[in-house]
């Protein structure tokens, strides 16, 4: 038995479910312009910035965590991964939410056991593996036994893969989204729909949506929250402008040859 415990405090289990609770009230908005904004840092350092910037919550990007590991996006070791989300959430005293891929075909306990060990009050699961869908109920089944495992110290983020993976009918996500909430996702994401298809999704799916926003040139998280998202993520994208700018600044500071 913990020291806590013992004393008659919250268990550790207790304080996940505490954590992950409070984590799920940031998704309950005021107002459909003001949705819930979660940075994606890579690393403890961009953590500490995006935490000190003000955002409540952060969401690592698998694909940025990649980068600044030196792998191709989807070909991390899941060692190392979990690894970086412990980095990140040790940084930081907000919550971080992980993104796991496909979740590296571990069994639902063992995952779940990986994110809370890591830090993580929450994850993103994706419903494609080496770019082809899975079958929705099967993975539906698998979801409700993450969730299981979780027993509510988790918010599980269940992406809908159907838009990037050319599947351009809207009904086909929401089919999809109503078995990820049945199976007890907490959060969908039909990463890809075009913005114009929002609106539909919001009126079709049950629950929080989670919507990809472009740090720059493209609409608004408020713009984005009129139009349906409960939450806006930017994917990798907020690593590669960082890298893009630090790739303009080494160019100018490189030394220049003297020629022969």
């Amino acid at each position: 038995m913990s020291p806590a415990e013992t004393a008659g405090g919250p268990s550790g289990t207790d304080r996940g479910t505490d954590r992950a609770a409070r984590f799920r009230a940031l998704h309950r908005r005021p107002s459909p312009d003001d949705p819930l904004v979660l940075a994606g840092p890579w690393d403890a350092a961009t953590a500490r910035v995006c935490a000190d910037a003000g955002f409540p919550a952060l969401a690592t990007p698998s694909a940025g965590v990649a980068a600044s590991l030196g792998y191709a996006d989807g070909e991390t070791p899941p060692e190392e991964m979990f690894v970086a989300v412990a980095r990140i959430a040790r940084a930081v005293d907000v919550p971080v939410s992980a993104d796991v891929e496909d979740g590296y075909g571990l069994a639902p306990g063992e995952l779940v056991e990986r994110l809370l060990e890591a830090g993580a009050v929450g994850c993103n699961l994706e419903d494609s593996a080496g770019g082809v869908l899975k079958d929705p109920r099967a993975h539906a089944d698998w979801l409700a036994e993450v969730c299981a495992a979780a027993g509510g110290e988790l918010f599980v983020n269940a992406r809908v893969d159907t838009f990037v993976r050319g599947v351009t009918d809207p009904d086909r996500a929401i089919e999809r989204a109503a078995l990820y909430v049945a199976a007890g996702a907490d959060c969908v994401y039909p990463i890809g729909a075009p913005v114009d298809v929002l609106p539909l999704l919001r009126s079709g799916i049950q629950g929080p949506v989670n919507v990809f926003a472009r740090p720059t040139g493209g609409p608004t998280p408020s713009e984005l929250g009129e139009r349906g998202a409960t939450r806006v993520t930017f994917g990798p994208g907020l690593q590669r402008l960082a890298t893009a700018a630090l790739a303009e600044i080494a160019a100018d500071l490189a030394p220049r040859g003297t020629g022969s």
